[in-house]
């Protein structure tokens, strides 16, 4: 094109970067790439090899070693041999490694952007500006955690060995951003890059050495789908996992009951709402990065469009005329907009589902973009008059397909902005700040973006809610994501209090009146008798009949479960009013000290002063739980933008929480309060072996101003309780105390809605520990953190300060 052809059709000429330096890297590696284990480059015999190829070109760039059952136990051996000198080295040790690491990243960027784009097929301005510099970002921020490890988490210690799966859409960023906070933390990791795309995980072994990291710290496996099940199964502490709902599902079921520590960030399915009072061309520019941005092949991606009716019109007409000036090209020319999809076979899921979404009543709209003759490449591309039961709503397209729909009120937008399975990420386009502040704690989402989108940073969490996992990465939480308490090392094993089995029944003429005394249930603010009629009996600790007490059954698990649901409005009451409540419950439960300790001694046959010293550490416990309630708050975190990010707590929902025997009147209390303060609604199922404390509880709680249903009673078998609380779709989260194989059969089941779960996986936690029930760890458990970020104003006459 000539200089006066260019001035004509204002097009943009090809700018390609330059490979030279990527192509002299694979020729010295003689196209062929091995794995990295203990510090080496190993290379089996016989070893199976996979290509990867360019999706722009369809060149092949290189072999990858797939490794085996054996590679990847000897990589887990190597880290696990590691690992202790790598957490003995101190917080100082490890951050002048990671600064290494960030040093070297930023003076190697151009290579491993240039390699990025070349093996992904992202833009070349997407992997220099954004995926590179984030990349340097987290190893310098977590640099800083390390440092501070012994004053920011002093009662915490390293988990151990992380087993790492990332998947292919950010290759090295996903890798940054597990591996960093990982090391930081003192554990050694072991990980796996998607087949797709291993190059840069390759290269960054190699900067693991230039740094001088010790061997066995960072091992890089390649290999496909059944070396990251290897990896899952094998003799790691850890599991962080970023991919497919689906697979999620797969790993979670695979390590059930093992104990394994589990973070998982997976799909989603995002909404991108606009007000009719927004900046509209702002949104647009907006939503080409929220959906175009890595040709859609984002979990976070604004796939769902949903725009309030008022400017439908002219916003689609704008947004169609943006999309036709979008770029489709090279991936390493400096001016294209949308690059290569990864490879053939996603092309076709994408072409597939936008077929099925097409004959299911959308109307299709494809942006007329010249394409490349060669590569992997799909046109952005535009569905509309879609319901909200049509496939490309409901499904993550994992490409450049955008959904939209229209609505008129702002409930109406949050309904359907929640209107998913998943829960990521969402963005709110709004001039009006309160309105943009009312919608984004609504949105069932981990991140919400207002008038911007795609933002993040290390010092800022990233997860969602809901079948789009759970744990965060990045800031505080991603921390902690990656350590654990040092008491866990020092819990026993647990066993169950059995009753005597010789149980002795009153003898006739000496029994119990007429009058029914078995103990109800406690659902919706209510007594209740059981569903099923059934009741089982309470014996002392010398086999005496005490009481009778519900048996419960499923629909008793259903009836409390939406009472729960009903008193999820207890989520929005002020932190002021829930620490009172908890007073009210601790004042009144002082009152009738007597009477608990009376049944105490009683039922589990503890001495008056021991009795006495439970009821006060219950009492004492609805103190701290009281406490915390107006206390537990959030942070405004400064990422490297105008503007900040508002890291709010929030209640994970409806809990299940099956009790322990031991300390029944305290675990039960302990357990109840802290749902309670994070704003949570539960479903309570008490001590099997002691129920009648949970029972004799809830007169307390109906004289104390605790809305009906917020919390429930269902007495019962606590296995037998268990599942149908941990199949439930209505149930958010679930607190299981209880044996090993209870705790495997429940994490099991909670996987189908990837429930937040904290197990005791057959050890028992000791409730009169104020270390072990600190009031800052039990509401990190009883809520999760939503990051919702603001950026402000605009430059000031340049940037100059006021």
């Amino acid at each position: 094109m000539t200089i006066k052809e260019s001035f004509e059709s204002m097009d943009y000429s090809p700018a390609p970067e330059s490979r030279k330096n990527v192509d002299a890297w694979l020729e010295a590696n003689g196209h062929s790439f091995g794995l990295f284990i203990d510090g080496e480059w190993v290379k089996p015999k016989g070893a199976k090899t996979f290509a990867t190829y360019s999706p722009a070109t369809g060149e092949k760039l290189a072999d990858i070693t797939a490794a085996g059952q054996d590679e990847v136990d000897a990589a887990v051996a190597a880290a696990r041999k590691a690992q202790g000198r790598w957490a003995l080295l101190g917080g100082h040790g490890r951050a002048r490694y990671l600064y290494a690491l960030a040093r070297l990243v930023q003076k190697h960027s151009r290579v491993l952007s240039v390699l990025e784009s070349l093996d992904n097929g992202k833009p070349i301005r997407e992997s220099r500006d954004i995926d590179i510099p984030l990349v340097a970002r987290h190893f310098y921020h977590h640099a800083g955690w390390a440092q501070l490890m012994d004053e920011e988490f002093p009662s915490h210690e390293a988990i151990g060995v992380a087993g790492q799966v990332i998947p292919w859409n950010f290759p090295l960023l996903m890798l940054a951003w597990k591996i960093a906070p990982a090391l930081a933390a003192g554990n050694t990791v072991v990980m796996k890059p998607a087949e797709f795309t291993s190059l840069t995980a390759l290269k960054f072994a190699e900067l693991c050495v230039e740094a001088g990291l010790p061997k066995g710290v960072v091992n890089i496996i390649t290999g496909e789908g059944d070396t990251g099940a290897m990896l899952v199964n094998s003799d790691v502490d850890k599991v962080a996992f970023t991919g497919s709902t689906e697979v999620g599902k797969i790993i979670r079921r695979a390590i059930a009951g093992s104990g394994k520590k589990l973070t998982l960030e997976l799909g989603g399915k995002s909404p991108y709402i606009v007000f009719e009072d927004a900046d509209i061309d702002g949104a647009i520019e907006g939503l080409v990065d929220a959906i175009w941005f890595n040709q859609g092949q984002v979990c976070c991606a604004g796939s769902r469009l949903l725009v309030q009716e008022g400017i439908a019109d002219r916003f689609f007409e704008k947004l169609k005329h943006r999309m036709a000036a979008l770029r489709v090209g090279h991936s390493l020319d400096k001016c294209i907009d949308i690059g290569a999809v990864v490879d053939q076979e996603q092309k076709d899921r994408i072409e597939s589902l936008v077929r099925q979404g097409e004959s299911e009543g959308a109307t299709i709209w494809q942006a007329p973009c010249t394409m490349p003759g060669e590569g992997v490449f799909y046109p952005p591309t535009l569905a509309m008059d879609v319901g909200t039961d049509n496939t490309l709503f409901k499904e993550e397209v994992f490409g450049p397909v955008l959904t939209a729909i229209t609505f008129r009120t702002q409930a109406e937008a949050v309904a359907l902005g929640n209107n998913t399975r998943y829960g990521l990420a969402a963005t709110v386009w709004s001039e009006n700040l309160n309105r943009a502040l009312e919608v984004a704690p609504a949105l069932k989402a981990g991140v919400v973006w207002i008038n911007g989108t795609n933002m993040f940073d290390a010092a800022v969490g990233f997860g969602g809610y809901r079948e789009s996992g759970f744990g965060r990465e990045g800031g505080r939480e991603g921390m902690l994501a990656y350590l654990k308490p040092k008491f866990e090392a020092g819990l026993k094993d647990w066993a169950p209090i059995d009753a005597p089995k010789a149980a002795s029944m009153p003898k006739a003429g000496t029994g119990m009146p007429g009058l029914d005394r078995t103990a109800k249930m406690y659902i919706g603010g209510k007594q209740a008798r059981p569903d099923g009629g059934d009741s089982k009996a309470v014996v002392d600790k010398k086999g005496n009949l005490v009481s009778l007490v519900g048996e419960g059954n499923y629909k008793d698990i259903r009836n409390a479960v939406e009472a729960a649901t009903k008193a999820a409005g207890w989520a929005g009451t002020t932190a002021h009013l829930k620490a009172q409540i908890l007073y009210y419950i601790a004042e009144n439960l002082s009152y009738r000290a007597d009477e608990f300790t009376e049944r105490l001694m009683t039922l589990t046959g503890a001495t008056e002063k021991a009795a006495m010293r439970e009821v006060e550490l219950s009492v004492e416990r609805l103190f701290s739980a009281a406490a915390i309630a107006d206390k537990h708050d959030g942070a405004v975190h400064s990422p490297p933008m105008r503007g900040v990010a508002l890291a709010m707590n929030e209640a994970i929902g409806t809990l299940g929480i099956i009790c322990p025997d031991e300390s029944p009147l305290l675990g039960f209390v302990t357990l109840m309060a802290y749902a309670v303060a994070g704003g949570n609604t539960a479903v309570i199922v008490p001590s099997e072996r002691y129920p009648l404390l949970a029972t004799d509880f809830y007169q307390i709680l109906e004289t104390s101003d605790l809305p009906g249903g917020v919390v429930n009673i269902v007495t019962g078998k606590r296995d037998e309780m268990a599942m149908p609380l941990a199949k439930h779709y209505g149930v958010d989260g679930i607190w299981y105390f209880g044996s090993r194989e209870g705790s495997k059969a429940v994490e099991e089941a909670a996987a189908d809605n990837m429930k937040r779960a904290w197990l005791n996986y057959g050890k028992a936690y000791d409730f009169t520990s104020s270390e072990q029930m600190s009031a800052r760890a039990m509401m990190g458990r009883a809520t999760d953190v939503k990051n919702i970020w603001v950026p402000y104003g605009d430059a000031n006459e340049g940037g100059k300060s006021y």
